[in-house]
């Protein structure tokens, strides 16, 4: 039995005629009636009364209109879910974000996909860009908002430009340089430094170390933190400054403010990654919406 023989059968079903059928499927007659003996010596009965002049149902092809039109339903809509799957409407989407890098666009990211894409299951993973970079490669996530990729991880993982953010100093409310409109890195070289282990966040670790040098001096280091909520209460405790992206300035409070760094090529980059090797239309799908909100989100501050 084919889908075939149940479409020919529902076609005679509905219209009261093989050849309204057969004009509706754009086929002969005989081709139809054909299938629909086939159909009936496969099953063991007839299922049409062909004793009266306009056809009608038997008993048994009564109940059987309504299992084919069951299972034509189930066919058709394994058909529909696979061209949704093909569109990257259906699906499941693992995305890793990190505190103090997503910003406020991130909500409003996730929240406007759910809403296009009401088949896909969104799930949400905070996850320091070091780590976020691993899990990319063994598919524990699909998409990553993430610090610009290692060469070591670019062999394996694609990354685009999403923000630019500008890097702080995270100074204690009462520093003596805590009014300034901006800051130069030089001006902070006596200070002890409270850094984000570079593990977690290897580009940022390695741009403020870049900077540094830029400026004339190797940093003082304190103690470390494995993200910016952490760095931002060392801070409080009083046991040195932090240099910190923009991003991270949602996480301010009364004691601590963020002063933006003047040297020059002080911003980092915030990138969207995953990787090619579990490349989906669902991840398809999300980085088509990501690049139109990257273009009118983009910043340095």
């Amino acid at each position: 039995m084919e889908l075939r023989h149940l479409r020919y059968f529902v076609a005679v079903a509905e219209n009261k005629g093989f050849g309204v059928a057969a004009r509706l499927l754009s086929v002969s007659q005989s081709a139809i009636s054909e299938q629909v003996r086939d159909l009936e010596d496969e099953v063991g009965t007839a299922l049409f009364d062909r004793s009266n002049r306009r056809i009608g149902l038997t008993a048994e092809g009564e109940q059987f209109l309504e299992d084919a039109r069951g299972i034509l339903r189930l066919a058709d809509q394994a058909v529909e879910n696979i061209q949704r799957s093909l569109r990257g409407e259906v699906g499941t989407l693992t995305i890793g974000f990190f505190t103090g890098g997503t910003g406020s666009f991130f909500p409003q990211l996730i929240k406007e996909f759910r809403r296009r894409f009401k088949g896909v299951r969104v799930q949400l993973m905070e996850m320091p860009p070091g780590l976020q970079h691993r899990a990319l490669q063994n598919g524990a996530l699909d998409i990553g908002f993430t610090r610009a990729v290692q060469s070591v991880d670019a062999r394996v993982l694609s990354s685009e430009h999403f923000q630019t953010e500008a890097i702080y100093a995270v100074l204690p409310i009462d520093h003596p340089l805590a009014k300034r409109r901006s800051i130069l890195l030089r001006d902070l070289a006596q200070e002890q430094f409270v850094l984000n282990d570079r593990k977690y966040s290897p580009a940022v670790a390695d741009k403020i170390f870049a900077l540094c040098a830029q400026a004339g001096f190797s940093p003082q280091l304190g103690a470390s933190a494995t993200n910016a909520p952490g760095a931002i209460a060392l801070v409080q405790a009083g046991e040195g400054i932090a240099i910190l992206p923009g991003g991270s300035r949602l996480l301010n409070n009364k004691d601590v403010v963020f002063v933006p760094l003047a040297d020059k090529g002080a911003t980092v980059e915030l990138v969207i990654a995953w990787s090619s090797q579990h490349e989906t239309p669902v991840i398809r799908s999300f980085l088509e919406l990501a690049r139109k909100k990257s273009r009118k989100t983009d910043r340095t501050g």
